[in-house]
């Protein structure tokens, strides 16, 4: 029997760091909202994909008006979030039905997703739990220290992407904890169950787009037709 699949796209941006007052997730990229280009990665990856949309309380009536005006049809649900990150996801993870289920969670302004990306993270959450999107750091990092700073080697360092998934039943466990400082993602959250979280490949196209020089760098790729 197929274990259904979820995504929840968590889009609870403004526009204060893109400076501009329409909200990040629903300025125009290639000709529709940021959002519905990340909504049609996950059904590019698998139509039967139960999708689930966590957006703020005052914005869920703009998003209904913009998929009637762009005559968006893919189906999806729409969740009201929470006033942070982690109360969004439990917001969306209360649509998510049985244990078994795999559940990824991605950022709504994370356009750029590969259909390979995203099927490599079910698969690998299917056989161990979880699976965390990764690229390597491409700079020189240094570690702040009291006395100033020192070089870490780059090798040992990840930069952590989304979708994160995981099997509904650990991810549900995981957001039953209190909010803590430290929960700056679903692996953190995950993690602090004593869980293994693993690692899958992404892509140093699946940018986040909360600048307006990630949004320059968001047009020429659609430009591409990445």
């Amino acid at each position: 029997m197929q274990v259904p699949e979820y995504a929840l796209i968590v889009a609870g941006g403004s526009g204060s760091r893109m400076q501009r007052d329409l909200p990040k997730q629903f300025i125009e990229l290639a000709g529709k909202p940021i959002l519905m280009h990340t909504i049609e990665r996950f059904y590019l990856y698998n139509p039967e994909v139960r999708l689930v949309v966590v957006l703020p309380q005052e914005q869920l009536s703009a998003w209904r008006a913009l998929c009637r005006q762009h005559n968006f049809k893919l189906f999806h649900m729409t969740v009201a979030g929470g006033p942070t990150r982690f109360a969004s996801v439990k917001n969306g993870l209360a649509a998510v039905q049985g244990e078994e289920a795999l559940v990824a969670v991605h950022d709504g302004v994370r356009p750029f997703v590969a259909v390979a990306t995203i099927q490599a993270a079910y698969q690998a959450a299917a056989a161990y739990g979880s699976a965390v999107v990764a690229v390597s750091p491409k700079d020189s990092i240094r570690e702040l220290t009291p006395e100033g700073s020192r070089a870490v080697p780059r090798a040992n360092y990840k930069l952590v992407q989304t979708p994160q998934c995981f099997r509904a039943g650990i991810l549900r466990r995981a957001y039953t904890q209190p909010e803590q400082e430290h929960f700056t993602d679903d692996a953190s959250v995950v993690e602090q169950l004593g869980e293994e979280v693993v690692l899958v490949e992404g892509s140093y196209q699946n940018i986040k787009i909360t600048t307006p020089e990630d949004l320059f760098l968001a047009e020429a790729f659609a430009r591409e037709g990445l």
